[in-house]
């Protein structure tokens, strides 16, 4: 293999390396995004069981 080749070669796996990289970067993000959203779901969810256990007690 000439160095030309390697060089070639060396350049393509760093370029596929780092587009990997930033996909999993883009998909963290996303991830997380998703995490907080179910967060806040369970959230309003635990404050309507409250709220209605409230309610059956006061009858």
């Amino acid at each position: 293999m000439e160095i030309e080749e390697f060089e070639s070669q060396t350049r393509n796996a760093i370029d596929k390396i780092l587009n990997q990289l930033q996909t999993a970067t883009l998909l963290i993000a996303e991830l997380e995004s998703q995490i907080s959203e179910a967060g806040a779901s369970v959230q309003t969810l635990s404050q309507l069981v409250e709220t209605f256990v409230i309610e059956q007690r006061a009858k």
